[in-house]
C-alpha cells in the first residue's frame, strides 16, 4: 500500500471548492520541473477556481511551495509505483481524488501509462508537444535547421490551452523574496554585498565550464570584494571541488551539502544573480526572477530551455564560428569529433564582464 496518503501544499487549498481538479504531470528532471513552475503560478491566477495536484518526485515538492491552489502527490516510481502494477496503483490513487483532468508535461512511457489508465476512466488528458522533428532539425549536423523554437515554458502553457484552460505567460508574477531562517543568516553572515550564486556544474562535461577557467572567474570576483559567492553542486565529488575553491577566497561560501533543498531555494530567491550552466540551477533561480546568466557548451538556446524571462544577452555562448554545428544535441549528450573541449572558447573576461553588466 502506498503511504502517500496525505498530500501536502498549500493548506488554504484544502478549504476551497473548486470547479476543476487538473492533474499536472512531471517527474523528473529539475530543471524541466522548475520550468513548470511560472506557468502553473500564472494558471493558478488565471483560474483561481481550479485545483492543481503535481505527480513529481518527493524530493521536488519544495519547488512548488508558493503556488496557491497546489497540491504535490509524490510519485514513489522506485518504489510502490514501480512498474506497470505500481503505475495501476498509483492511478487509482490519483482517481480517489477526484482529478477531471490530467496535464501530462512529461510525456514519457509512465505518463503514457498513467494516461491509459486515466484515460480508461474518462478522464482527459492533453500530454506535451516535445517538438521532437523541430528539434531533430535544429541539431542536425547537416541542413540544420537554425532557428529559435518554441519555448519549454510556452509548450507547457500549451497542453492547458489544450483542456480548455488557455494562460498568458506575459501575466506572470514573481514572489516575493522568502525570509532567511537564523540558519541561512549565519551562512550568509547576513552579508550587506552583492549576492552571487555559482553553480558550476552541469550533467555534462560538453556543457560543464572548465573548472581552471571558474577559477579565474572567481578569483577575479573575489578580488573585488563586492560580491558574497554562493557555491552550489552536489555529490560528493562536486563538494571536494567547491570546498578546495572555497579555501582559497575570502568571499567564498560553499553552501553545498550544508543546506536541506528548501533552504537552498529561499537562498537562491534571495541572490542578486546566478551564474550557471545550461543546467537546473539557472531554471531554480529564474523562477524566482533572479538575474541569471548561462553558459552553454555544445546545446543552445534556441532549442527552447532558456531560463524564465531572462534575456538572451544573458546567455554566453562559445565560438559558434569554430564550433559551427552547435547545437548538437538538445541535452548535451551528444559530442561530435572536435568538440570535447568547446567550453574552452568563453574566455572568463566575457563572463566577469557580464556580470558586471547585471551589477
Amino acid at each position: 500500500m502506498s503511504k502517500n496518503k496525505n498530500i501536502l501544499g498549500n493548506s488554504k487549498a484544502l478549504k476551497k471548492s473548486f470547479v476543476a481538479h487538473i492533474l499536472v504531470i512531471r517527474l523528473s528532471a529539475m530543471g524541466d520541473v522548475a520550468m513548470t513552475v511560472p506557468v502553473l503560478r500564472t494558471f493558478s491566477a488565471t483560474y483561481p477556481d481550479v485545483k492543481i495536484t503535481v505527480l513529481t518526485r518527493k524530493f521536488f515538492e519544495p519547488i512548488f511551495s508558493d503556488i496557491e491552489n497546489l497540491e504535490v502527490y509524490h510519485a514513489d516510481v522506485d518504489g510502490s509505483h514501480k512498474g506497470i502494477f505500481g503505475l495501476s496503483r498509483l492511478s487509482k490513487e490519483l482517481r480517489k481524488l477526484g482529478i477531471t483532468a490530467v496535464a501530462d508535461l512529461h510525456n514519457v512511457l509512465r505518463s503514457n501509462i498513467l494516461k491509459r489508465f486515466l484515460g480508461l476512466r474518462g478522464i482527459k488528458v492533453i500530454q506535451i508537444d516535445k517538438g521532437r522533428a523541430e528539434k531533430k532539425a535544429l541539431t542536425r549536423s547537416v541542413t540544420k535547421n537554425f532557428k529559435q523554437l518554441k519555448t519549454t515554458h510556452q509548450r507547457y502553457a500549451d497542453v492547458f490551452s489544450g483542456l480548455g484552460y488557455p494562460i498568458d505567460l506575459k501575466n506572470h508574477s514573481f514572489p516575493e523574496k522568502k525570509n532567511l531562517t537564523p540558519e541561512l543568516l549565519q551562512l550568509t553572515q547576513n552579508s550587506t554585498k552583492k549576492w552571487l550564486g555559482i553553480a558550476p556544474f552541469a550533467q555534462y562535461e560538453s556543457k560543464t565550464y572548465p573548472v581552471e577557467l571558474m577559477v579565474q572567474v572567481i578569483q577575479q570576483l573575489d578580488s573585488e570584494d563586492t560580491y558574497e559567492i554562493f557555491l552550489f553542486g552536489g555529490g560528493k565529488k562536486e563538494i571536494d571541488v567547491l570546498n578546495n575553491i572555497e579555501k582559497k577566497y575570502k568571499n567564498v561560501v560553499n553552501i553545498a551539502g550544508k543546506l536541506t533543498f528548501e533552504e537552498e531555494l529561499k537562498l537562491i530567491g534571495n541572490l542578486d544573480i546566478m551564474l550557471s550552466m545550461d543546467s537546473g540551477n539557472a531554471h531554480l533561480a529564474a523562477m524566482y526572477g533572479v538575474r541569471t546568466i548561462t553558459l552553454w557548451g555544445v546545446t543552445h538556446p534556441f532549442a527552447g530551455f532558456m531560463p524564465f524571462r531572462q534575456p538572451i544577452e544573458n546567455a554566453i555562448l562559445p565560438n559558434l564560428t569554430k564550433y559551427n554545428q552547435i547545437p548538437t544535441s538538445i541535452y548535451g549528450n551528444k559530442v561530435p569529433k572536435g568538440y570535447e573541449k568547446v567550453m574552452d572558447s568563453i574566455k572568463p573576461e566575457t563572463v566577469i564582464q557580464a556580470i558586471f553588466s547585471l551589477t
